[in-house]
């Protein structure tokens, strides 16, 4: 493949209901496609994929031009598409992002959404409600579409009206029920699947901050946050909200597969700030007290502090600040969740 005639589409700009969320239909956090009606021209498993859609000129597979998304044939007769998603873990869904990147000729002109709340049976019809009327849907183009629902959901069905090609669907929403418990009690209050999410970070050049708050450990370099060479004085710094407000105990830092790479040090500060705005947060981080002071890193390693983070009580966001610059692929943030 030449790699200098791969398009690669996108970002989607996320307004605040988005960005405020996690990907619930992300594989990296559990996941799946389960069934579609067709999937003649490309497999449903490459809806869900979390890299951005790509094109490739003149790439074609045994059934016609290969896509990166889930594509169905040309439909003969009455009736539409659809492909059924397994929900990371159910959740109240606050939106989606249908995408159509790369689908020109041959995207749905319509897209609906039914839902299958969290206890309910998806192999039976009547499970099923409506979660998004059907929608008219435009080409290579992201569709961000607000949803505040309140019923937990399991899992999604993708409607397309009546066929076509779908690069990516994304599910925005937080995690409902408790959060899952470690052997000596704590809770990683940052992790994605108990609702962690990014709020902010003044550089992700090489990787998102979001990748830190994902189970396991990292598969290579690309899977972690990291940044670029900082050639200036200053270090680098992401801002993340905890899924509820805790008390943390013990901090792990993971610099898997960061070995040339890797902050020379690195240190956590804390704040309590419910309901403030990105905007408040990010500066008002900089004052908060110091959670994990400056320790060494090592590279490909993971790094257990428990002696050394101070008992600063109930807090609900965290600044990871790197010294100067580098790459992190997981940060576990091991506590106990404050009572109401």
């Amino acid at each position: 493949m030449d790699q200098s005639s791969v398009l690669t589409a996108p970002a989607a700009l996320l307004p605040d209901w988005a960005s405020q969320q996690i990907n619930l239909a992300d594989p990296r956090l559990g996941a799946a496609t389960l069934a579609c009606s067709d999937d003649f021209f490309a497999p449903m498993e490459r809806l869900l994929q979390p890299q951005a859609a790509i094109f490739v000129p003149g790439k074609y597979d045994a059934n016609g031009k290969w896509m990166d998304g889930w594509e169905s044939r040309r439909k003969r007769v009455a009736g539409h598409d659809w492909c059924i998603v397994k929900l990371a873990r159910p959740g109240r869904i606050a939106g989606v992002d249908i995408d159509t990147s790369f689908f020109t000729g041959n995207y749905p002109p319509a897209a609906s959404l039914d839902a299958c709340p969290d206890g309910a049976d998806p192999a039976q019809a009547e499970s099923w409600q409506p979660l998004l009327a059907a929608t008219p849907l435009n080409g290579n183009q992201h569709h961000l579409i607000a949803l505040d629902s309140t019923t937990v959901i399991s899992h999604v069905r993708l409607n397309i009206l009546p066929d076509g090609g779908v690069a990516r669907l994304r599910v925005y929403g937080r995690p409902a029920g408790a959060p899952t418990v470690a052997a000596d009690g704590l809770i990683d209050l940052a992790a994605a699947l108990n609702g962690g999410y990014p709020v902010a970070w003044n550089d992700a050049h090489f990787g998102v901050a979001g990748n830190l708050l994902l189970p396991g450990r990292g598969v290579d370099m690309g899977d972690g946050w990291e940044t670029r060479r900082r050639r200036e004085p200053g270090f680098d710094w992401c801002i993340l909200a905890l899924g509820q407000p805790g008390t943390i105990r013990r901090i792990e830092v993971d610099t898997a597969h960061f070995k040339g790479n890797f902050p020379d040090r690195c240190s956590l500060q804390a704040g309590f700030a419910p309901g403030l705005s990105d905007r408040a947060l990010v500066a008002q981080a900089q004052f908060w007290p110091t959670l994990l002071p400056e320790v060494k890193l090592q590279a490909d390693h993971i790094h257990r502090f428990l002696d050394e983070v101070a008992a600063l009580g109930p807090v609900t966001h965290l600044r990871l600040n790197l010294h100067p610059d580098g790459g992190v692929s997981r940060l576990r943030l091991w506590g106990e969740a404050a009572t109401a």
